[in-house]
C-alpha cells in the first residue's frame, strides 16, 4: 500500500524560515532509516504559499488566485510517500519522525493512494487501465563469476542503496542438486536504489559470460557526487569514457569496473525536445 505522509505548515515554514542543521540530519537519518527498511519512495518541502497560487474553477472557468493564504495549519509544508503493507505500518513509521523538527510540535497527515482496484469496472476506468501497461518495475540483471556478495556489496556502499537478498544456492531448497562448490555463491541479489533494482547471480562454470553490450546507467544532481561514485567505480577497472562536460549533459562518463561490469555515470543529462 502507498501511503502520503504530510507535513503540515506552521508559522515558520509559511515565513520561509529554512530547516536548521539539526532538523537536517535528523531528517537525513530518518529517510536513511526508511530507506534501509525499503519503505520510502521518495519526498520534498515545498516552499511557502506566498511564493505558489491557487487555480478555482467556476462554472469551468479558471481564476489564478495568488498566495499567501489563511488557515496556516491546513497548508502542506512537505511530504514523504511510503509504500507499506498497511495503515498501521504507516503509523509506525509516523510515529517516528524527528523530534527535532519544531521542537516536538508537528502535525502530520497520512492519506492512501487509491489505486484502480478501488473502483468498479467500467469503461472509464478501461481507458485508465490502457494507459498503466507498462510494467510495474524494470529492473536490471547482471551476472557474476563468483564474486556476486563482493560486487553487490561493493555497490550498496558506492549507491548508499540497500542490499535487501543475498541468498546463496546452499539456503535454497534445490541444495542438495547443486555441486557443493557452489553452496557459498549467490543465487540471487538484490540492491534496491529508490525503488530501482540492480539483481545479481553467480553463474556456474561454462554458464558464466562476462556481460557484453550493456551498461547501467546512474543520474546524479550533484555534480561531485557523480564524480565520486565515478571514481569509485572506475578504481581497479577501465574508464572507457572520462567523467567530461559533453554537448549532452553537465558531466558523463563511462567506465567498466573491476568485476566486469559497465556504468555511465551523468549529471545533469539534456533533456530531448
Amino acid at each position: 500500500m502507498k501511503y502520503m505522509l504530510m507535513r503540515k505548515a506552521d508559522a515558520d515554514t509559511e515565513n520561509g524560515v529554512l530547516p536548521s542543521e539539526d532538523i537536517l540530519g535528523a531528517m537525513a537519518d530518518y529517510n536513511e532509516r526508511m530507506t534501509q527498511a525499503g519503505v520510502f519512495v521518495g519526498g520534498d518541502g515545498v516552499r511557502p504559499t506566498s511564493e505558489g497560487c491557487r487555480i478555482q474553477f467556476r462554472n469551468g472557468e479558471p481564476t489564478v488566485i495568488s498566495g499567501p493564504f489563511d488557515n496556516t495549519n491546513e497548508l502542506l509544508a512537505g511530504y514523504s510517500v511510503l509504500e507499506v503493507d498497511s495503515l498501521e505500518d504507516a503509523i509506525d513509521w509516523a510515529k517516528q519522525w524527528p523530534r527535532e523538527d519544531a521542537g516536538g510540535n508537528v502535525t502530520l497527515e497520512l492519506r492512501r493512494y487509491f489505486t484502480l482496484e478501488d473502483f468498479e469496472p467500467t469503461p472509464a476506468l478501461d481507458k485508465h487501465r490502457a494507459q498503466q501497461k507498462l510494467p510495474q518495475e524494470m529492473n536490471v540483471h547482471v551476472a557474476f563469476g563468483g564474486n556476486c556478495r563482493e560486487a553487490m556489496e561493493f555497490y550498496a556502499e558506492v549507491t548508499g542503496g540497500n542490499l535487501e537478498a543475498v541468498i546463496t544456492y546452499g539456503e535454497t531448497p534445490a541444495a542438495e542438486d547443486v555441486p557443493a562448490e557452489m553452496h557459498d555463491r549467490v543465487v540471487h541479489s538484490s540492491l534496491n536504489i529508490r525503488g530501482r533494482r540492480l539483481m545479481g547471480a553467480d553463474m556456474a562454470g561454462d554458464c558464466y559470460q562476462p556481460p557484453q553490450g550493456a551498461q547501467i546507467h546512474l543520474e546524479y544532481e550533484d555534480t561531485e557526487q557523480a564524480e565520486r561514485v565515478f571514481r569509485a567505480l572506475s578504481e581497479e577497472g577501465l574508464v572507457i569514457m572520462p567523467f567530461e562536460q559533453t554537448f549532452w549533459a553537465n558531466r558523463f562518463g563511462m567506465t567498466t569496473d573491476r568485476f566486469g561490469i559497465q556504468w555511465m555515470i551523468s549529471n545533469e543529462i539534456e533533456q530531448c525536445q
